[in-house]
């Protein structure tokens, strides 16, 4: 015989009535239904410098945004320094080609540490020093960019340093040697040479035998240039009838213009070259005259540059040409060929030729400070935001009413001020008073009573009198 093997059946569940009379078995629990779900943590936020619309200083602001994740060929960089470019006026104004849609982080470039390496990086690693050229994006705590745009840091190489070098120096050159083919012997003159790029310019122009550099900025900046650096040989005043000092030093001109303001510069740069000279506009800083877009200022510098022909160009051996970097990177997909700059400019770096000037470092919050010292044309050199920075302190402003005005002492009723009054005038009836008693009784030969005589003193003191 086989032992036969009993087992207990599990005991069905309980049914529950229901309204219309049925009943009804409840679902068996599971483990995944037993167990509490868990709330998911809100996302992580960073400070950024967000636009929000176009306009004037009002619209940028410091505000909490989620920090970004690192994506397919990214990035993730810790921020510690962010390069201002005057191109970050002109898309704050609505001025640039085909900006995004607001609100959005601002910037074009930032320098820090790598926190993350998205899948498909291999010449980066979490822990390098970089700097990047994103698109938007820079002016925050954290920023992920495509690991195309990200430069590694030369050793020594800080990330203040970083951002004060990557655009400004990375322009220069390929205005000077890239498009310009400066040679030894050659002839420059630049506009804003106070600026970042104007320096650049003079400094890279100086690592070439010979070349004579005429730079063209505000009056007042001409003796901080002078003592700060020797790069440039003649500085010429803005606004001033400059083309005739140059033709006083230079009586044919010069072989190369660089120009970022446009406008009534262009003919005047173009009048000033000699044959076989090249006028290069890298900018249109002239549009923007006010704190907001101005479609005249835009049309203005428009309508105010001549048309040149072709055939003007054969004739008079002369040439034109213009350097867009944000273009070359992002709508012309050359940057292979802006990572081969990065790299001979970083070169120039170590071997100690060039050297960034920086005008003055913000923190986040000062950022309006910052844009509008380069809207005024007053700085030399870089500026430079550092989100480890604290603000300035903000000057103490008096508390406001509803209506905005300055709160005032509330005013007294009639009744109270006559009342006030009344007090006043009854006490100073009594010290009157007081007073004139005090005299009388001097005047009759009797001294004032004071708290400490006794009744014996002041009859001994009536003896004596009578």
């Amino acid at each position: 015989m086989t032992e036969s093997t009993e087992t207990t059946a599990a005991p069905a569940p309980e049914k529950t009535p229901t309204e219309n009379g049925t009943t009804e078995t409840p679902p068996e629990e599971t483990p995944e239904k037993a167990t509490e779900e868990k709330e998911t943590p809100p996302p992580k936020e960073m400070r950024a410098v967000v636009l929000t619309g176009f306009g004037g200083l009002k619209t940028v602001k410091i505000l909490k945004k989620p920090e970004p994740t690192v994506g397919e060929g990214e990035v993730l960089i810790r921020v510690k320094a962010c390069g201002l470019n005057f191109q970050d006026l002109i898309v704050r104004q609505g001025a640039i080609d085909s900006p995004p849609k607001t609100p959005f982080i601002l910037g074009f470039e930032c320098a820090g540490e790598i926190e993350q390496v998205g899948e498909g990086v291999t010449n980066f690693k979490v822990g390098d020093q970089v700097v990047a050229l994103p698109e938007y994006r820079a002016w925050a705590e954290l920023v992920s960019v495509p690991a195309q745009y990200v430069y590694a840091l030369p050793e020594g190489m800080t990330a203040l340093d970083a951002v004060a070098v990557t655009t400004n120096y990375v322009v220069a050159y390929l205005l000077l040697f890239e498009m310009a083919n400066l040679t030894p012997g050659k002839s420059l003159l630049v506009h804003s040479a106070g600026g970042g790029v104007g320096q650049a310019v003079a400094q890279l122009a100086k690592t070439v035998d010979n070349v004579t550099v005429f730079g063209v900025c505000s009056k007042t900046k001409h003796e901080a240039l002078k003592a700060n650096n020797n790069n440039i040989d003649h500085l010429l005043e803005r606004g001033s009838d400059y083309t005739n000092e140059v033709r006083k030093i230079s009586p044919d001109g010069v072989d190369i213009v660089l120009d970022c303001l446009c406008g009534e510069e262009c003919n005047r740069g173009y009048q000033l070259l000699k044959p076989m000279g090249r006028y290069i506009l890298y900018g249109s800083s002239n549009i923007v005259t006010g704190e907001t877009k101005s479609f005249f200022s835009a049309a203005r510098a428009w309508w105010q540059v001549d048309k040149v022909s072709p055939i003007k160009l054969f004739d008079e051996n002369k040439s034109l040409a213009g350097l867009n970097l944000r273009h070359l990177l992002f709508q012309h997909g050359r940057a292979d060929y802006v990572r081969r700059a990065v790299d001979n400019v970083f070169a120039l770096w170590g071997q100690g030729k060039v050297k960034p000037l920086v005008d003055s470092t913000w923190a986040l919050e000062d950022v309006g400070e910052a844009m509008q010292k380069m809207h005024d044309r007053k700085n030399i050199g870089k500026l430079v935001l550092d989100p480890s920075l604290e603000p300035k302190p903000k000057p103490a402003t008096p508390a406001k009413g509803k209506a905005g005005k300055e709160k005032k002492p509330a005013k007294e009723s009639s009744e109270e001020k006559k009342d006030k009054e009344t007090k006043e005038e009854d006490k100073k009836a009594a010290e009157d008073g007081e007073k004139n008693g005090q005299k009388n009784g001097e005047k009759n030969g009797e001294e004032p009573l004071t708290n400490g005589n006794s009744d014996e003193e002041s009859k001994e003191k009536e003896k004596e009198s009578s």
